[in-house]
């Protein structure tokens, strides 16, 4: 394939993709996600569009609480006696204009990042889910 199908069909595959990840977190964890994503997306051919700080679900009655409790549990069982303080459970929703693979290795970026230890026992920073 020429170099010039490969762009027009890379630019085709480009569209609107979203990140999601369920966290319990607070403004300082939240922020920390964020730079996270950011950093990710930083040297690839994508774009952030809009970010979000979800509670609920479009569509649906259940809430980021409903589907996410396990994460506040985690924090607790990992943080034994200390408060929560202003953490919550929310979703954090990036859209990004992007390809599909692009898309694919930010989404893994940013899971490597939020758990750099990989699967050996440890205390996550932010107890998250990705979705």
């Amino acid at each position: 394939m020429a170099h010039d199908d490969r762009k027009a069909a890379s630019q085709r595959s480009t569209r609107t993709r979203t990140l999601r990840f369920g966290l319990y977190a607070d403004e300082q964890g939240l922020a920390w996600v964020r730079e996270l994503v950011a950093a990710a997306v930083g040297p690839r051919s994508a774009r952030i569009v809009r970010e979000a700080v979800a509670h609920t679900f479009p569509g649906s009655e259940l809430t980021t609480t409903d589907v996410y409790d396990l994460l506040a549990e985690q924090w607790a069982v990992e943080h034994p006696g200390q408060s929560s303080g202003g953490r919550e459970t929310v979703e954090l929703r990036v859209h990004l204009v992007c390809s599909l693979r692009t898309w694919r290795a930010i989404r893994k970026t940013v899971i490597r990042a939020l758990c750099p230890e990989g699967t050996a026992p440890h205390v996550c920073r932010v107890p998250w889910m990705a979705a």
